[in-house]
Formats: structure tokens, sequence, C-alpha cells
């Protein structure tokens, strides 16, 4: 059994499979190395972080209500 078949059979993780086209994934690595490990997640933090940033609107001020009403 490999480690992506126990995964899906002892914590039902399917690696496998794409989360969003239901397709077939290849693994194509495996790394163990902690230290290498550590470096990658914080290059994804980084770059999510960057991501986020950008997809915010610009800030503005909130409507003024009553400001062209008729009375």
């Amino acid at each position: 059994m490999t480690w992506a078949q126990r995964l899906k059979r002892v914590f039902r993780i399917d690696i496998e499979t794409c989360e969003k086209c239901q397709g077939p994934v290849r693994i194509i690595a495996c790394i163990e190395e902690p230290a290498l490990i550590r470096q990658i997640l914080e290059l994804l933090r980084k770059k999510e972080s960057e991501d986020s940033q950008t997809q915010l609107p610009p800030e503005r001020a909130p409507p003024q209500m009553g400001l062209f009403d008729q009375t």
C-alpha cells in the first residue's frame, strides 16, 4: 500500500484526485527535509500575503447618508 493510499484509508485524505476537477493528480515529489519544508512554507505564506493585499479594493470613506435627500 502506498503512502497516498494510507492517507486516504486512515484520514480520508485523497491526494490522488483533484478537488476542483475530480481528475487524477500526479505526485512528482516527496519532500522530507524539515529545513526545506519550512523554507517552502514560508515562501507560500509570503506569496499568499502579497496576493491577498493585491486583491483588496482601494480604501474609501463610507457613503454619506442624507447628503442628497430632498426635504
